[in-house]
């Protein structure tokens, strides 16, 4: 079986910033709310299915994950850079 998606990290595991601007901010904001409400799913404040709540906790820790260390593997392996040229 053949990956449909290979991504290539350097050698040494150095990746170039890749999020930034807009993209940046909004997964910093957005990440902890999305979380929060993951949370508050798996603790039963809100009746939704745990599995719900799981997979919103993770999106959310990965968007704010990706947000802090500007660094995002889908962007790059879909070619996206929203982080500026300095």
């Amino acid at each position: 079986m053949y990956p449909i998606l290979t991504i290539v990290v350097p050698v040494g595991g150095h990746m170039e910033p890749n999020v930034g601007g807009l993209d940046r901010t909004a997964r910093i904001i957005v990440g902890p709310i999305v979380a929060i409400i993951g949370i508050l799913i798996l603790i039963g404040e809100v009746a939704l299915n745990p599995i719900v709540g799981g997979g919103l906790l993770v999106v959310g820790a990965v968007l704010l994950a990706t947000g802090l260390t500007r660094r995002c593997l889908l962007n790059r392996a879909f070619g996206v850079n929203t982080a500026s040229k300095r």
